[in-house]
């Protein structure tokens, strides 16, 4: 049997939650699963910017509403799964893409509260998304988690060690989960994006020296932008990647390899 590719990478009729959508990587994987048929709720610490997002989606004949929750927060994560329980009715499919980076530095440099503050959200705050989207998504039959890490997951960065660790992190949870939930037929990949020309990375833009030397460590030759990266995403949320769980995608040009 052929199946053709609009049918595999199909998301009507799917609930999926986008975390950090406000701009940059989120934002292109969430305009890109409503072009593909998803209701996305878009969500960040401060809602104005994805309902901007949101009404655009609209505009455009897709289906989008925005939300406002902090990852460091559980609190307001726990809010945020009462109101998709009540509202929605469901998820299909969780994007963790948030993640914060408050000081870049030498390790010898990180104070405790920079260090809380990048555990909160990079780490605690994925691993709940991950636990409260399970639990609605076994009820409905499966889903997909997508989690954003990091190619400094694999190798460390100078200036990015704490950022780095807590996205090693976010790569063994999310194979930790995959064999968890394997048996409710959610899957749980993780995404690894390289350099990207983002507001998270503005010194890629704004300092020369420090572009020339992300070129020269880049095969391809490019720093990718935002939207390089929705095609591994889509795939991943989809049905094109059905029988794949815990595995991590590497989408950096080359850096790593």
């Amino acid at each position: 049997m052929h199946v053709k590719a609009a049918e595999l990478f199909d998301l009507t009729g799917r609930v999926a939650v986008v975390t950090g959508a406000s701009r940059g990587i989120g934002a292109a994987i969430a305009r890109c699963l409503a072009v593909n048929g998803a209701e996305v709720i878009l969500v960040s610490r401060k809602a104005t910017a994805c309902e901007q997002l949101a009404a655009t989606i609209r505009a455009n004949g897709g289906r989008a509403r925005a939300y406002a929750c902090h990852m460091g927060d559980l609190d307001a994560i726990d809010a945020l799964y009462t109101w998709l329980g009540a509202e929605v009715g469901g998820l299909d499919i969780l994007v963790n893409n948030a993640a914060t980076n408050p000081l870049q530095g030498s390790v010898l440099q990180m104070d405790a509260a920079a260090f809380e503050k990048t555990v909160d959200v990079n780490l605690r705050g994925v691993w709940f998304m991950c636990s409260h989207a399970a639990r609605m998504m076994a009820k409905s039959g499966g889903g997909s988690i997508i989690n954003v890490a990091s190619v400094a997951a694999e190798r460390p960065m100078v200036g990015l060690g704490l950022y780095g660790a807590t996205k090693a992190a976010v790569v063994n949870l999310t194979q930790a989960f995959a064999r968890e939930l394997a048996g409710s037929r959610i899957r749980v990949n993780a995404l690894l994006p390289g350099l990207v020309n983002t507001q998270f990375a503005a010194a890629l833009q704004t300092d020369p020296t420090v572009r020339a030397e992300a070129l020269q460590s880049i095969p391809w030759g490019e720093i990718a932008e935002p939207e390089d990266m929705v095609g591994a995403a889509l795939f991943l949320a989809s049905d094109a990647s059905r029988y794949m769980t815990g595995a991590s995608l590497r989408v950096d040009g080359g850096l790593n390899s």
